[in-house]
């Protein structure tokens, strides 16, 4: 049963707003796609998430056939070897290759198999910490995957990767390069440009227990500070953009709850030994706060199975539920925040003969909520 976020808004928007408006940075893991294939059906077109692949098995492929229709996620196959990145063209499932600027012309042309295999799309994922090229080096490594990809710039969504973004002096930083990328890239037909990065700590363990922790959403408000510009959103949802091995015996019951502003951390080690009543009591205090959503239950999948655990209806569940649970959370709030029409000047979507463009005569003031979304900042 797929679960109901209940705005109407997002429903009668129009034609335009078919494209994706969010671009969610994942690892292609079981909690991750748990959310994903729980996601209601009627926003599964405005989402096209980046799956971050280590490894390449069948279990993948039967899980990227459970999303729901719709849903077409890319795929960043980069931790892979060489030969195992020509498999998804064989895959019975539509998806787009992630493309890399450092991409040798083997993987390039494996990418470019893939795409027409299915879309005849891809995403180009520019880091802004690691390809730190001036711009005509950076227009020479593109036309490269071009080439040897053989793919159009309007066949191309661009992802700027800002990878961590964890305080307001990383938003200071990164802004004025991201800037930069962006005003490259209005010299190219790219199809789509989003900028997303990752705000979560790369660790919990260190964070009190059995009270919620506050914790800024630093890569909303760099998005934020961009609204003038009108690029699309990403993030990497619930989870650091710094990839780091978990710690070992920290398996306290775990909730990421996103708000407007800010990520409410409940880390659970009250009531003794066992977790049934450790993650009940967890639960009952997400569902008492005032952040709790009017939608309750309905919001989302994951808010659903929160209320069924405070009312002991499910058992404890597992590392991996509660990662499942806080991420279709997340999901279902960006999509509300994001699901108001893109404001005057937003860079348009390329159609063939069409560049994309920023209508610079008719900016929005700068600091404007983007897209429905709040204007408070995270503090």
């Amino acid at each position: 049963m797929r679960w109901v976020v209940n705005w109407l808004h997002l429903i009668m928007m129009p034609a335009r707003a078919a494209e994706p408006v969010y671009r969610p940075i994942l690892a292609g893991q079981r909690g991750e796609l748990d959310a994903l294939g729980h996601l209601d059906g009627a926003h599964a077109p405005m989402i096209a998430p980046i799956l971050q692949l280590s490894v390449m098995d069948r279990s993948i492929v039967e899980a990227l056939g459970r999303l729901p229709p719709g849903l077409v996620p890319a795929l960043d196959v980069s931790a892979v070897p060489d030969a195992a990145a020509a498999e998804p063209a064989r895959w019975g499932v539509p998806l787009m290759p992630v493309i890399c600027l450092a991409d040798g012309e083997r993987r390039l042309a494996a990418h470019g198999a893939t795409a027409r295999a299915h879309t005849g799309r891809a995403v180009v994922r520019l880091r802004v910490g690691q390809d730190r090229a001036g711009p005509d080096a950076t227009t020479a490594a593109t036309e490269r995957i071009w080439r040897y990809a053989r793919l159009a710039p309007e066949q191309c969504d661009l992802l700027v990767d800002c990878g961590d973004v964890g305080c307001p002096a990383d938003v200071r930083v990164v802004e004025p390069r991201v800037r930069r990328m962006l005003d490259w890239a209005r010299r190219h037909a790219w199809r789509s440009v989003s900028v997303a990065a990752g705000g979560m700590p790369a660790a919990l363990s260190r964070l009190p227990t059995d009270e919620p922790v506050r914790l800024g959403r630093w890569d909303w408000l760099l998005w934020q500070e961009l609204a003038d510009l009108g690029v699309g959103f990403g993030d990497y949802g619930v989870a650091s953009a710094t990839a780091v091995p978990a710690v070992a015996g920290d398996r306290l019951p775990t909730v990421r709850y996103t708000t407007d502003d800010a990520w409410w951390i409940y880390r659970w080690s009250r009531r003794g030994g066992r977790g049934d009543g450790r993650v009940a009591d967890l639960c009952r205090t997400v569902v008492s706060t005032s952040h709790w959503p009017s939608a309750g239950a309905a919001f989302s999948w994951g808010d659903h199975e929160i209320l069924r655990r405070a009312r002991r209806g499910a058992g404890a569940g597992s590392t991996t539920n509660w990662l499942a649970w806080s991420t279709s959370h997340h999901l279902a709030h960006v999509l509300a925040a994001l699901g108001q029409p893109a404001h005057d000047g937003a860079w348009h979507p390329v159609v063939a003969g069409q560049r994309g463009h920023y209508d610079d005569a008719t900016p929005p003031p700068r600091g404007r909520t983007p897209r429905g979304g709040s204007a408070r900042r995270a503090g």
